[in-house]
């Protein structure tokens, strides 16, 4: 069964816009995992636009499951980790400007850098994967710079439509089956919603789906604990699980 990780940094993002102690990312973390999230997924950005170093450390004491830390490759950020211990980072490109994460990271480009980075992490013992778009040498530059996870990207494909929505999808297929074949485990995510989540948790190679923003937008409607549970069947009937 393909897991889910829930990013609940969108909670923040709306208790950010008032500067209130309200909505609480870690109460909606717990509301996840009692609704069957396998994992919290949060990104501490550089910027603190909306999870805080302070959500970090108490989700590091209060998640039941896996906590995954999203994080650019900075120096500051390799303290955070080190100082909070999550089970996973994930590495992921970053830009002031942007609204949301904008493509994979470029690990091609930044192989002697990504490098000692990734090893760091190894050493501190927290597993560590890169979030990349499902390009053959971007995967194979993750597998040689020690990655043990990539993260695909999914923004084109759930941008695209008709026949271009297909071939985004054979890129996501293709991408998972070099992954795989490398010995990496896959993930995916980003922009994914209750109406095209099922064909990429369809791919077998794909284990762990993250997904934000179309759960949070749900839950404004239905409920948190309902807008998990409806991704959650969709993602099974995808395989078949009823």
């Amino acid at each position: 069964m393909t897991r889910l990780h829930v990013n609940i940094d969108h909670v923040a993002t709306l208790r950010q816009q008032r500067d209130t102690r309200y909505p609480d990312p870690v109460a909606a973390a717990a509301i996840a995992e009692l609704a069957g999230a396998d994992g919290i997924t949060v990104h501490l950005r550089e910027d603190r636009r909306h999870i805080q170093p302070r959500d970090v450390e108490i989700l590091r004491k209060t998640v039941e499951t896996i906590l995954n830390l999203e994080m650019a490759a900075t120096a500051p950020m390799l303290d955070v980790a080190a100082a909070v211990a999550p089970d996973v980072c994930t590495l992921v490109p970053e830009k002031r400007a942007e609204r949301t994460t904008e493509g994979g990271l470029d690990v091609v480009s930044g192989e002697a850098k990504l490098g000692p980075f990734v090893a760091r992490l190894l050493e501190a013992g927290i597993r560590v994967s890169l979030f990349i778009d499902p390009d053959r040498e971007q995967i194979l530059a993750s597998r040689r710079v020690g990655a043990q996870m990539v993260e695909l990207h999914t923004g084109d494909y759930c941008g695209a439509r008709g026949a271009e929505k297909e071939r985004e999808l054979e890129r996501l297929r293709a991408g998972a089956e070099v992954a795989a074949a490398e010995g990496l485990r896959v993930a995916a995510g980003h922009g994914l919603c209750y109406t095209d989540v099922g064909p990429v948790a369809a791919i077998p190679q794909i284990e762990e789906l993250n997904i934000g923003h179309g759960i949070i937008a749900r839950a404004v409607l239905v409920g948190l604990d309902r807008a998990v549970r409806e991704m959650r069947e969709a993602m099974d009937r995808a395989v078949g699980r009823e």
